[in-house]
């Protein structure tokens, strides 16, 4: 047996002024013991002076006001009856009961999750969400509580994120992949389309949604920052490699070219060799003269 969840959708209110009914209400309440005062010996202005205040009272206890950005919902013995978003002073029969909410943007900045990625090294995460109440009407009745609601599903939604994307790239000859790191952009962009699907049942817009915070878990923290200097060095290493084997080619061609001296091809080995040691080199080169030769 499968239970269906009742979808509540937002209407607008039926509500009055409440300017005009405050002044009506404090006539009714002033004019009540006027009444009263004229002949306390009339039992019929006494009694009529008493519900005349009465009324009065019950009018000013349907006053309320709103802000820009507030809307309050109203029920009828615990009938939704309809959200009203006007602003100022407002005014609905003493007897419907009202729940305000709050329709302004929020931010909201989760904790720091301890998660694996998608590799499963342990890292930490944390997002920066900004939201906003659509939907009154399902933010209060659809579900227990729409605050705490968001700030859960966007535990999960990090969770899941995270599982699904590696913190960093791997061995370079691995195929290219989306990380957590590297494509800030698009992480964030999926972050934030999971989330709407996931509050949108609270009547909550998600209106940016961006990673906060992200590490390596504290006890691989230090391994993976030697990981990172290692593979600097060899990307660094084999850039000036690269380079130097090409300004060693440039060198040999234009000799070639010019014909300022002829090389033989153990000439040529020793040349790129030496140039290879010099450009390759940690330190700067010493010079040494030669006073021999080649054969000698």
């Amino acid at each position: 047996m499968t239970t269906t969840h009742s979808k509540s959708t937002e209407r607008p209110a039926s509500t009055a002024n409440g300017l005009v009914m405050l002044l009506v209400g404090l006539l009714l309440l002033v004019g009540g013991p006027v009444l009263v005062a004229q002949d306390p010996d009339n039992a019929f202005l006494v009694v009529g002076g008493i519900v005349t205040a009465v009324i009065g009272l019950l009018l000013l206890c349907g006053l309320y006001s709103l802000q820009p950005n507030e809307g309050m919902a109203i029920l009828l013995f615990g009938d939704y009856r309809g959200t009203d978003r006007k602003t100022g002073l407002r005014w609905v029969l003493p007897w419907y009961s009202r729940k305000k909410v709050s329709l302004r943007v929020r931010n909201l900045t989760s904790d720091k999750l301890k998660v694996n990625d998608r590799r499963g090294s342990p890292i930490e995460i944390a997002a920066n969400v900004v939201w906003r109440v659509e939907d009154s009407a399902q933010a209060l009745f659809d579900v227990d509580d729409y605050q705490a609601f968001v700030n859960i599903q966007v535990d999960t939604a990090l969770r899941d994120i995270a599982s699904h994307y590696a913190y960093d790239h791997g061995e370079e000859d691995a195929e290219p992949e989306m990380t957590l790191r590297s494509d800030a952009e698009d992480v964030a962009g999926r972050l934030r389309d999971e989330l709407v699907s996931r509050v949108s049942v609270a009547g909550v817009a998600v209106d940016e949604a961006r990673l906060a915070h992200l590490a390596y878990a504290p006890e691989i923290a230090g391994a993976m920052l030697r990981r990172q200097q290692a593979e600097a060095v060899l990307a660094a290493r084999r850039l000036i490699v690269r380079g130097a084997v090409s300004m060693v080619e440039s060198a040999l061609v234009d000799l070639s070219e010019r014909a300022v001296v002829e090389l033989d091809e153990d000439r040529k080995a020793a040349m790129v060799s030496n140039l290879l040691v010099v450009l390759c080199a940690d330190r700067d080169a010493q010079p040494v003269v030669n006073a021999g030769t080649l054969y000698g």
